[in-house]
């Protein structure tokens, strides 16, 4: 038996692992895809909003020739990381469920069982996108994850949504020769685009470069084109590729089969300790930006990160420390 399996190997669930073996804790991740699995569905030339020393875990240093890191810098510090601390990490083997109670757990994988005394997940939020839900969506033209615009050039290219990974999907696409018109059914796109996004953005929108509708939804997508809902009544746009920029949820039908509930909150918050974010099932634990529910912008790495020290502080004496660093992290970050 083991002390602690940790569910997910994204930079939180590496974080956890780290700070058990620190804490004296055997510890097991389990991992369903890659290591950093999240990290590799992100934009493949993607730059973080965050400086390195943000999103470093463990206290190894993270170097980057830029003022911020990209995805392929990220993938390759995380890896060096875990490596470096001997991590026992269990990749491409799915948790199908956990049984028993606190400190006598088993967790089911695709691959065996596992025997420990405390589970904690962090799983994230980023495997199940926000559907549009309507007629067509599972097209083969239509993607909720924008990797590169290289395959849109000279294509008649709909990006759905208001926020930051829209903004960049659609300039993207633009500088690569597609025709991007821009769908949001807000009044207005979101104000928390990063300000060296929104005044380009803002530029190409008034020169024609990029269409944008707002106040606008997706009724229904066709193989040539998109029926559309706008503040005029019903109309049809042509169209050769969807990129649906909604966002993504934490998968519910896994926490509920852990035994997590949720808050009566409009963000379907998993219900936890904040202190100690110990679940109402006790000796199961969650960390990272899965804590956030559907309000996917409370956590980030940078600030998911101090969960791990806070729950092996909490398996290994039952206490826990004010979270007076993280906080000021949080605080910046919000």
């Amino acid at each position: 038996m083991v002390d602690v399996v940790i569910i997910g190997a994204g930079p939180v669930g590496l974080t956890c692992g780290i700070e058990a073996m620190r804490a004296g804790l055997e510890a097991v991740i389990v991992e369903k895809g890659a290591l950093t699995n999240s990290l590799m569905g992100y934009p493949l030339h993607m730059e973080f909003f965050s400086t390195p020393e943000l999103l470093e875990v463990g206290g190894h240093p993270f170097t980057t020739l830029r003022y911020k890191p990209t995805r392929s810098e990220a993938l390759e510090y995380y890896r060096r990381v875990a490596l470096q601390e001997e991590l026992h990490i269990r990749l491409y083997e799915r948790v199908q469920g956990v049984a028993g109670q606190d400190g006598a757990f088993e967790v089911f994988t695709s691959k065996g069982t596992i025997a420990c005394r405390k589970v904690v997940a962090a799983t994230g939020f980023f495997d199940i996108p926000n559907m549009l839900n309507v007629p067509g969506e599972a097209l083969s033209k239509v993607t909720h994850y924008y990797r590169e615009p290289y395959p849109y050039t000279r294509q008649k290219v709909a990006v759905i949504g208001g926020k930051n990974s829209a903004a960049k999907a659609a300039l993207e696409c633009y500088r690569h020769g597609a025709e991007v018109t821009l769908i949001h059914r807000g009044a207005a796109l979101s104000d928390r685009i990063k300000y060296w996004i929104k005044p380009d953005l803002d530029n190409r929108i008034k020169e024609g470069s990029i269409r944008v509708l707002l106040r606008t939804s997706v009724r229904a997508i066709e193989q040539q084109r998109l029926l559309l809902d706008g503040p005029e009544g019903p109309f049809a746009l042509d169209n050769d590729f969807v990129l649906a920029m909604t966002g993504y949820r934490p998968d519910y039908g896994f926490l509920k089969a852990l035994g997590i509930g949720t808050e009566d909150d409009a963000y379907k918050t998993p219900i936890y300790d904040k202190e100690s974010f110990e679940t109402n099932r006790e000796g199961l634990y969650l960390a990272g930006t899965v804590c956030g529910g559907l309000k996917t912008s409370r956590w980030f790495i940078e600030n998911g990160r101090f969960h791990a020290a806070q729950i092996m502080r909490h398996i290994t004496t039952g206490k826990v420390a004010p979270l007076r660093l993280a906080e000021r992290h949080w605080k910046t970050l919000e």
